[in-house]
């Protein structure tokens, strides 16, 4: 009986062991997923490789929108001096497409006008 009762606590301490694990394995999931959701929403970690300043960004219709001026906080930041009104654009990375030897977005250039932001932090909530 007392080989029978010291394999039944041994069993049970196993069961908690187990559960513990699955429970932090799947909290460590959820952690994973939310900092992905923040870092999508705010911009954080999304930046395409490739971009670098003077690139020429082409919209999807082909028209060039503006040149690179720099990224900054998830967006890239257009050069004033390509831009129609002489102002600086901001616009989301997540708009990027691919980068070869210039910045393809997947907005067309009346999109990318009308969407394009004031300023870097504007750019988060334009997905």
């Amino acid at each position: 009986m007392a080989e029978t009762l010291k394999d039944k606590v041994a069993d049970a301490g196993q069961a908690v062991a187990d559960a513990a694990k699955a429970a932090g394995h799947n909290i460590a999931g959820r952690a994973e997923s939310a900092v992905e959701w923040v870092r999508e929403k705010v911009g954080v970690g999304n930046e395409p490789q490739g971009i670098s300043e003077h690139m020429d960004v082409i919209a999807s219709c082909g028209t060039k929108v503006g040149v690179v001026d720099h990224l900054e906080g998830g967006a890239i930041k257009l050069t004033k001096n390509d831009s129609p009104d002489q102002v600086h654009h901001y616009i989301p990375t997540s708009w990027v497409a691919r980068v070869d030897k210039h910045v393809h977005l997947n907005k067309n250039s009346s999109a990318v006008r009308n969407g394009w932001k004031a300023d870097a932090s504007s750019c988060a909530s334009a997905g």
